[in-house]
C-alpha cells in the first residue's frame, strides 16, 4: 500500500521501482542499433517500427527490473542504497510490483511479436535471462552471476537491430557484445564500491568473495578486453576514423582509471569508473551513429 496519497506520487513510486536510470541506457543501445542498421543496410523502416521498437525494449527493461526489484526485496531493505526503493521503503506493495513488471513483461512481448518473430524470440531470452537466470538462480549463489546475467544487457542492442534487418547480422552482435563487455567493469566497480552493503546482503559479487587486488585486476583485464573490442570494430569496415578516435581516446581514458584503481585501490577510484561507465558506452553509441550518418 502507499504511505502517501496523491495520483503524482504513485506514478514517481512506479516510475521508480523500474529502475529507469537502468533501462534509460538500455533503450539506446537500442535505438542507436537500429539506426546503424538502417544506414548500413540501406532499409528504412516505417514509423510503426521505430514505435514498437521504443515501446517494446521500454517495457521489456522496466518489466523485467520491476519483476527483479520483486525478488530482491529482502536483499534491498538491507543495503543503505536501496533500502528506500520503493518496495523496501513499503511505498508500494510488493505483489502490487509484481503484477505491475508482469503486465509491462506481456505489453513488451506483444510489441515486439509485432515487430518481427526474432525480435519476440530476442525479448523472450533477454527478460529470461535477467529474471530467471540472473535474479532468482545465480545473484545469490554465484560471483559470475553477472557474467552469465549479461546476456541480458546486451539484448537491446540486438532487438534494435533486428527490428531494422538480418543483413549484416553481424554487426548487430558485435554491438550486443560490445555491452556484454563493458557489464563487468561497470557493475563490478559499483560492487567495489559497495562491498560492506553487498557482504551485508550476503550478494556474492566478485569484490565480495575475492580481495580487493584480485579484483581489481579482473576489472582491469576486463576493461581492457572491451577497450580492445571497442576499438578493433573501428577496423571491421562498418565504421571509419570518427569512431575509431572517440572510441581510441576514451578507451585511453577508461584504461588509465581502471589502472589506477588496480595500482591503488580505494572506494573513490572505483566509484569514479563506475560513474564514468555509462557515459562511455553512451558516447561510442552515438559515435557509431554519427559515423554510418555522414
Amino acid at each position: 500500500m502507499l504511505l502517501k496519497s496523491g495520483v503524482g506520487y504513485g506514478v514517481r513510486n512506479y516510475w521508480e521501482v523500474t529502475k529507469p536510470k537502468i533501462w534509460y541506457l538500455l533503450v539506446f543501445t537500442a535505438l542507436a542499433s537500429a539506426v546503424i542498421a538502417s544506414r548500413i543496410s540501406g532499409v528504412d523502416a516505417d514509423i510503426a517500427t521505430w514505435i514498437l521498437l521504443l515501446a517494446s525494449v521500454t517495457a521489456g527493461s522496466a518489466g523485467a527490473n520491476t519483476v527483479s526489484s520483486y525478488i530482491d526485496r529482502d536483499i534491498d531493505a538491507l543495503m543503505e542504497r536501496t533500502k528506500h526503493r520503493p518496495i523496501p521503503s513499503k511505498r508500494i506493495d510488493a505483489k502490487h510490483a509484481l503484477y505491475y513488471g508482469l503486465i509491462l513483461i506481456a505489453i513488451a512481448m506483444v510489441t515486439a511479436g509485432m515487430i518481427n518473430p526474432y525480435a519476440l524470440m530476442l525479448m523472450a531470452f533477454g527478460i529470461f535471462d535477467y529474471v530467471v537466470v540472473y535474479s532468482k538462480l545465480l545473484k545469490r549463489r554465484s560471483s559470475v552471476n553477472i557474467v552469465l546475467g549479461g546476456f541480458s544487457g546486451g539484448v537491446p542492442a540486438l532487438i534494435g537491430y533486428v527490428s531494422i534487418t538480418l543483413a549484416y547480422i553481424e554487426v548487430g552482435i558485435m554491438l550486443a557484445l560490445l555491452v556484454f563487455l563493458w557489464i563487468p567493469m561497470h557493475i563490478w566497480s559499483l560492487a567495489l564500491r559497495l562491498r560492506e552493503d553487498y557482504s551485508r546482503a550476503n550478494v556474492p559479487m566478485l569484490p565480495v568473495v575475492t580481495s580487493t587486488s584480485t579484483s581489481t585486476r579482473i576489472i582491469a583485464a576486463t576493461t581492457l578486453l572491451m577497450v580492445a573490442f571497442s576499438i578493433g570494430l573501428a577496423y571491421t569496415g562498418y565504421f571509419k576514423y570518427l569512431y575509431l578516435i572517440v572510441a581510441g581516446v576514451s578507451g585511453v581514458i577508461v584504461t588509465a582509471m581502471s589502472i589506477q584503481l588496480l595500482l591503488r585501490p580505494d572506494e573513490d577510484k572505483a566509484w569514479r569508473l563506475f560513474k564514468f561507465s555509462s557515459p562511455y558506452l553512451t558516447v561510442l553509441f552515438i559515435a557509431m551513429m554519427v559515423d554510418v550518418l555522414i
